[in-house]
């Protein structure tokens, strides 16, 4: 078991997203931050992992893709 409650693969955790798309693992305990959406509700660390590597396939921000395409 870890001390570090973001590596803890026994606790069950969110998956956030903010303006930018950018996704992150939350423990399921914390509140979540102002400027952050929970996109997948408590699930296991593994589950989790997996949807961010689904669904965060590009890792710019969304202002950076919008200046680069305009």
């Amino acid at each position: 078991m870890s001390n570090n409650p973001f590596e803890d693969e026994d606790a069950t955790y969110l998956v956030l997203v903010n303006a930018e798309g950018q996704h992150s693992l939350w423990p399921s305990f914390a509140e979540v931050p102002e400027g952050w959406e929970t996109v997948l509700e408590e699930t296991s660390r593994e589950e989790a992992l997996a949807y961010v590597e689904e669904n965060w396939t590009d890792m710019r921000p969304k202002s950076l893709v919008n200046a680069l395409e305009g």
